[in-house]
């Protein structure tokens, strides 16, 4: 099976590097997997799970906060703002701010940044989608 190396960094470290046979992530356009030799790309990403298939039917999910995706030739370079792998997510906390934010947008408070809100849903829920407690 052919691979394709993945990289996931943020400002603060690499959050994965090694071999993938395919790559899922959420762009603004929508849904994208990326297989080996696909065309050269640049996206930016959406506040979501990512995917990455390893050997066999491993995968490796993470939470993603933004960023960007590079695919050129056989490298998938993720740029993020935030990633998070399952173990180091802390799922009380993340179902807390989830509620906190559902919160805010439900009693819609006339200083509310609901732009704010809507983002620190979409990370909890990203956070609580890759521990598999939605």
């Amino acid at each position: 099976m052919s691979k394709m190396t993945v990289e996931v960094v943020t400002p603060e470290r690499v959050v994965y590097s090694g071999e993938a046979s395919m790559v899922i992530a959420r762009g603004v356009q929508g849904d994208l997997g990326i297989l080996p030799n696909h065309m050269p790309l640049v996206t930016p990403l959406k506040i979501a799970p990512v995917r990455i298939k390893t050997e066999g039917e491993k995968e490796i999910r993470m939470a993603v906060s933004g960023g960007f995706m590079e695919v050129r030739g056989d490298k998938v370079t993720i740029l993020a703002e935030t990633a998070e792998l399952p173990e180091d997510i802390d799922v009380e906390r993340a179902k807390a701010a989830k509620e906190r934010a559902e919160k805010r947008l439900i009693d819609k408070h006339p200083d509310l940044d609901i732009r704010r809100a809507e983002r620190a849903l979409q990370r909890a829920m990203a956070r609580l989608d890759v521990t598999n407690n939605l």
